[in-house]
């Protein structure tokens, strides 16, 4: 068995760049066998049909031993093309040819890692929509079964209850709505002049409406007409993203700062800085918190209406305008979040 691995597994052609070339060799090497063999033959006194018959094996198992190593990859793709249908994403082929083959096979590989990416993030997504739905869930039937069975009068607090797990349940929903439509293209994303200072107040009133305790929330533009290039919709989804998770984490009577300026690094770019006065996010989940789900306090973000989306969604926005989006810490604790976006440039506002 070891012995016919190696065989399967002999590629004398993969160094050679050009699949045309390795088929050229494979036709001088066999003409060249078989001329050989004939000659032998010839120099032996054999008859000329024993030297031909002999001359065409001889040239059929060059071109066996030569051809096997180039159409190898091929097999190995229809193999593991067969396994990925069933559902079996580990199956990967050997790529160590350097000509068109081998490229690709090195693209089915890639194609591979991909589809075994999307196969788990469709597995996370579909249990921690699970998990975040049987929570308001589980609660809103334990609660409507009270009241139904006279267990529980009925009164405003046990109806806030109720109207506080359906609300959400409703923001669950939309989001989950609101990152799929971003993750297939379908929502179209505008590219225009708007000044930010507007939207930034608008955001920031917007945050703390029907705030028992308000968390004070700060902002500022330099310069004061600052013009983002982007769709105004989007960005002010993503500030206001970033807005309620600060005020929700912050302390009570806490201060969120919000600034925009122009960055003059030639970048032609504004950032836009959310910084809280919260316990900040630790050193190793400063990236991960982008993700899906998400959460570096479960229980608190739980119970406290996050989703684990919200940023996600920014994520996914901010990019999809040319932007970059970060976490790190603040220089005095708490978060800062950081949002670069394209600006409009004097040039460019002359010519509007």
């Amino acid at each position: 068995m070891a012995r016919l691995q190696g065989v399967r597994g002999f590629r004398p052609l993969d160094r050679i760049w050009s699949l045309k070339t390795k088929l050229g060799i494979v036709i001088v090497g066999t003409v060249l066998g078989g001329i050989t063999v004939l000659a032998i033959g010839r120099g032996m006194g054999y008859p000329l049909e024993p030297r031909l018959v002999s001359a065409a094996v001889f040239g059929l198992v060059v071109a066996q031993i030569l051809a096997r190593g180039m159409t190898s990859p091929l097999r190995e793709m229809a193999r593991s093309a067969k396994a990925m249908s069933e559902g079996d994403y580990t199956q990967r082929v050997r790529a160590t040819s350097r000509d068109e083959v081998g490229d690709l096979a090195r693209a089915f590989n890639a194609m591979a890692d991909e589809l075994a990416a999307n196969d788990r993030r469709q597995r996370d997504l579909v249990a921690n929509v699970s998990h975040e739905l049987r929570t308001p869930i589980g609660a809103l039937r334990v609660l409507l079964e009270n009241l139904v069975d006279g267990v529980e009068p009925t009164d405003p607090a046990q109806l806030e209850t109720a109207l506080a797990q359906t609300e959400r349940l409703g923001r669950l929903v939309a989001q989950l709505l609101d990152l799929s439509r971003l993750e297939s293209g379908s929502i179209p994303m505008r590219r225009e002049p708007f000044e930010l200072g507007p939207m930034l107040d608008l955001a920031t009133r917007e945050c703390q409406l029907g705030d028992d305790d308000p968390v004070h929330v700060e902002w500022s533009v330099d310069p004061d007409d600052l013009v983002i290039l982007g769709d105004a919709e989007r960005v002010h989804q993503v500030v206001a993203n970033l807005l309620a998770n600060a005020v929700r984490h912050s302390p009570t009577g806490g201060t969120v700062h919000v600034t925009a300026s122009s960055l003059r690094d030639g970048t032609g770019r504004a950032r836009i800085e959310v910084v809280d006065e919260g316990p900040g996010i630790p050193e190793a989940d400063l990236e991960r918190v982008f993700e899906r789900f998400y959460r570096t306090d479960h229980a608190r973000a739980s119970s406290d209406g996050g989703t684990g989306l919200g940023l996600a969604i920014s994520r996914w926005i901010v990019d999809a305008q040319g932007g970059t989006i970060s976490a790190t810490r603040g220089e005095d604790g708490g978060c800062r979040m950081v949002v670069e976006l394209p600006r409009q440039t004097p040039d460019e506002a002359r010519e509007d």
